[in-house]
Formats: structure tokens, sequence, C-alpha cells
């Protein structure tokens, strides 16, 4: 395949970190990325170079452009960490260059050549060659959210409790760990801020869904956190929200942070408890539990794919939109409930 001398992309405008917070919503793309033509990038070695068919977007895309991510932006580079795509080029070894032609999943990683471009480059080893019975949405989202649901989900069951809290009920990754808690007779209990969201998640295997911003929240909280007793708390929110959950919870329960949708603070109400009570707070983060699991990865990347393949799971498309239309389209359609959003080339 013939590969041009230049490309467009979505370039970051910021460098390194941001100073001070911002809401997770994104308002407007222009403070953070800028529409431009730089020059497709030559593949070092161990990486390869991607076509971009489709480009996710997730929240942490969104921190990541914001200079809140545990990673520092590189001013003038492409953002965008997950897609899929076919591989045209590749590095040196010690690589194999078996993956030219083959269409992928990739996360950009440590390359600072980010998926919302014509052009990507990712190390070859974390490159996933997808089935034909996987969907480019599918394929786009293949990465993040279904390894981190896999992830957490086997963290639950090592705990040997069947009930476990999430917030941020209807995103995408939670309701990949609640269809697998469904298939094992676990009992998520899920928080949301939407009426309209509860009778689906119920649906897909939640076992409860609270509003939290109903008027007795917190009543309703406390009531089923008596009936279920659950000890493991998967958060993307933090702030008031987390902490108000994580008081009610009981004896050795473990608050595992992946995620801060919310820049308010995050107390902690009562410290004795990590004391007395033996509670303990800990961090999840994709990148790390990767590295610690390489000879089970193969494993879980398969599961993956086959969940897909067979329909028990499935990527919800808010939209696809193209990326000469990004810069106005994108904030609107992130606003919207419930689905993901992709950028295309």
């Amino acid at each position: 395949m013939d590969v041009p001398s230049e490309m467009k992309a979505l370039l970051l405008v910021g460098d390194g970190y941001a100073r001070t917070p911002s809401a997770s919503a994104l308002e407007a793309m222009e403070p953070y990325v800028q529409p431009g033509v730089i020059a497709v990038p030559p593949p070092g070695q161990g990486q390869v170079l991607i076509k971009v068919s489709l480009a996710s977007i997730n929240p942490s895309d969104i921190a990541f452009i914001k200079g809140q991510y545990g990673q520092p932006r590189v001013k003038g580079q492409p953002a965008g960490f997950e897609g899929v795509g076919t591989v045209v080029a590749s590095g040196e070894e010690p690589y194999p260059k078996s993956l030219i032609g083959k269409r992928v999943a990739f996360a950009t990683g440590v390359s600072n050549w980010g998926s919302w471009a014509e052009y990507a480059v990712a190390e070859a080893v974390v490159c996933i060659p997808l089935l034909d019975t996987v969907r480019d949405e599918d394929g786009a989202a293949m990465i993040v959210n279904p390894l981190t649901a896999l992830a957490m989900f086997d963290m639950v069951k090592q705990e040997g409790e069947k009930a476990f809290i999430m917030t941020a009920g209807a995103s995408q990754l939670c309701k990949l760990i609640s269809g697998l808690a469904r298939e094992e007779g676990f009992r998520p209990i899920v928080t949301v801020r939407r009426d309209e969201q509860i009778a689906l998640l119920k649906e897909i295997g939640a076992a409860h869904v609270l509003n939290e911003k109903a008027p007795d929240f917190k009543a309703a909280l406390r009531e089923v956190i008596t009936a279920e007793q659950p000890r493991i708390f998967l958060d993307a929110v933090t702030g008031p929200l987390a902490s108000t959950i994580f008081d009610a919870m009981p004896k050795r329960s473990r608050w595992i942070v992946y995620g801060r949708l919310d820049p308010d603070p995050t107390v902690i109400r009562q410290p004795g408890q990590l004391i007395f009570q033996h509670k303990r707070i800990e961090g999840f983060w994709l990148v790390e539990w990767m590295r610690q699991i390489r000879d089970r990865r193969g494993l879980a990347v398969m599961e993956a794919q086959q969940r897909f393949s067979d329909g028990r799971w499935s990527t919800d498309v808010t939209a696809v939109v193209p990326l000469a239309e990004a810069m106005g389209g994108v904030p609107a359609e992130l606003a919207k409930p419930n689905g993901k959003v992709f950028i295309k080339p």
C-alpha cells in the first residue's frame, strides 16, 4: 500500500500537564486540539504504522487532551489513544512483519502518535489482529473498555463476594461488566444520573440501579448496602458521590479508583474506617495490568473478541464523526448519554 508523505490529524494544543483540574465534559475542542497537516510518522523499532479506519473517544482521551492524565501531552502531536485500522508498514525487528496488511485493534500508548489522524504509530506487541466477525466499531473500542472490564471483574471474583458497586453505571465499561456479572450470577449495584437509564441497566444485568440525583439516594444506598454487603467498589467518578458510597460500605471494603469524572474534592469522611474497619483505597490503570499479565493477555483478548463476535457484547454507538467535522461535531455528540463517539478519518 502506498503511504503518503503527509496526513490530516487533530493536534494537541497544550504541552505537559495542566496546572488546574477541570470538568470531565468536553465543552469545546479548540482549547485542546486543532486540525492540521503533518508528516506521516515512520514506525520505529518494534512499531507499526496503521492506516486508521475508526478512532475511539474515551474519558481517558478527554482527560489527556486537557492535561489531566497520567501521561504528559506533546504539543503538535495527534491525540487519541485507541482505534482500528490496517497495518501498512513496520519498523525494525524484534517483532516480525507479519502484521502488515492485517486489520488490527491498537492502542498508541507512549508512541505519541495518536489515533485521531489518518495514520497512527503503535507498538506491534499491543496490536490485536481482529477476527472477521468483529465490527470496526467494536474493534476501535476493543482494548480500553473490554480488557478493563475483564480485569476488574476478575478482581470482583477473586474477592469472593457476589455483590459489588459501580459508579457511572450507564458507561460502556459498566455495561460490559454488568453483562459478565449476569452470566456468572453476580449482583452489580450501579449509580446513574437519569431515571431513563434504570430499566436498560437492569435488563443487561444490574441488580440495583440508583439515581444519585434522587432525593432519597442516600437512604436507598444504605438500604441496598445493608442487604447486599458489597465489598468491592469500582469507581470512575470520585468526588462527593464516591465519598458517600465508601462511607456506607461494610468492613474490609476495597475502593478501586480508575477515573475522575468529578473534579470536586474527594473527602475521606471517616479516616478511622481505614484503621479499624480495614477498608482500602487503591487505583487501577489498564497499562499496568497489561504489563503484569503478559502471559495471560492473549486469553483475555480472544475472550473479548469472541464476546463481540457472538453478540454477548456490543458497542453502543452514539455517532461516527468524520475527521473533517470533528472540531464542531464531537462535543455535542459526547454530551448525549449512553453510547460511544468515534472519529472517522
